[in-house]
């Protein structure tokens, strides 16, 4: 079997943007972050049916679709929650958001700066004593939330290669200094704030620095200023329990004999703050909804994290920014989109919406298999779904 990389930094690589390069697209520049949109089309409940039911590309066990927003509203679900049991997924199954756990660390992280309890351009140094090198003194809070610190890669973390070594590592428990250790090795790839990278391991000091300031787990300031006040129940941090309790749908990795395998239960703890929650994609839907309805955050605050850095600030393939505070931006046939995405082994997901909330659509299925960004041709295709034109078909 050809060796397929399946390392989670791998998988943070395929965003919403970049997997629309699989449909005709028209990607506004950096510095435009809230231009108007192009004019919505009508939703096709025929083709949103097919694009869920396509449980081939990418080979996937489920999927789920979600649409809102004053435009118009549609919900498909397809596939079984569990191969053995044939149990078919339904809206109310848990799953692992992956990274659409940034957006809850990031707001609470400005609830505490709308609180004068942290200080977007204060030092992480200065924050969290003695976690980063002194040569790393540069590196503010602002430069974690959009991904500018420059830290470097990780050093001495297993980069499983195969679905079976994947197996081998899924018990690994890591404390989060620990985590954050293996990326201090070395000088700073870039100046902070020059440049943009997407790092997992800035959310892991983000909500280092939730503990710090509230003085107890970030997920217990997560589940006090978002999650009981907008009644998500079956949103859960789940700290370092390996298993989803309740009703979920369960996730799978392809061997190499072609069996399917389950990884639903798996240590997250390299992931604490960046990747390790878990809800269901009626609550995500609320969240955002929530957050951009100004409901979670003062205005000033709600708007930092919906621009983008500065157009001089490039990713470092040159391409233009596209991480804000806690959102990443994609424009999709010329419809411009904020939201994130998210994944873990087993799962995917994104949730996305216009600035105006006229569309907002939230995906969770279950690729079994990661090749070269194919895992992520779901989201291509229901993103143009949403965006084309009819003029624009055929």
């Amino acid at each position: 079997m050809t060796s397929t990389r399946m390392s989670r930094r791998a998988f943070a690589g395929a965003t919403l943007l970049g997997t629309a390069a699989l449909v005709t697209t028209a990607a506004l520049p950096a510095h435009r972050a809230n231009a108007s949109s192009a004019p919505l089309p009508p939703l096709d409940p025929t083709a949103l049916r097919a694009a869920v039911d396509d449980l081939e590309h990418p080979p996937s066990t489920a999927a789920q679709l979600r649409v809102g927003g004053t435009a118009g509203h549609w919900r498909g679900t397809s596939g079984v929650a569990d191969i053995n049991t044939q149990r078919p997924v339904t809206a109310h199954d848990k799953i692992r958001i992956g990274s659409i756990t940034k957006v809850f660390v990031a707001t609470v992280v400005l609830q505490l700066v709308a609180e004068g309890r942290v200080d977007l351009e204060a030092p992480v140094q200065r924050v969290l004593p003695g976690l980063l090198p002194a040569r790393f003194a540069t590196v503010t809070v602002a430069h974690l939330l959009n991904h500018t610190s420059g830290l470097p890669d990780h050093v001495g973390i297993p980069e499983p290669e195969t679905a079976e070594e994947v197996f081998r590592h899924r018990f690994d428990h890591w404390t989060p200094q620990e985590w954050v250790a293996t990326a201090t090795h070395g000088p700073l790839k870039f100046a902070p704030g020059t440049r943009q990278e997407y790092r997992g391991v800035n959310y892991v000091l983000a909500a280092l620095i939730i503990d710090k300031v509230t003085g107890r787990p970030y997920g217990e300031a997560v589940t006090d200023r978002i999650l009981r006040p907008l009644g998500l129940a079956r949103t859960v941090v789940p700290g370092d329990d390996p298993r989803i309790h309740g009703r979920h749908v369960r996730g799978y990795l392809q061997m190499a004999d072609g069996s399917l395998r389950d990884i639903t239960v798996y240590d997250q703890s390299s992931c604490r703050g960046e990747g390790d929650m878990i809800s269901t994609t009626s609550e995500v839907d609320r969240m955002l909804a929530a957050l951009f309805s100004g409901e979670l955050l003062p205005p000033e605050l709600l708007q930092l994290m919906l621009t983008l850095p500065p157009n001089d600030v490039r990713m470092l393939d040159g391409s233009s920014a596209r991480y804000s505070t806690g959102l990443q931006q994609a424009t999709v046939n010329g419809v411009t989109f904020w939201g994130k995405t998210g994944e873990t082994y087993g799962y995917k997901n994104a949730v996305f919406s216009t600035r105006d909330q006229r569309r907002r659509f939230v995906l969770a299925y279950h690729p079994t298999t990661a090749r070269n960004g194919e895992e992520s041709q779901m989201i291509a295709r229901v993103a143009d779904l949403l965006t084309r034109s009819p003029s624009a078909e055929g």
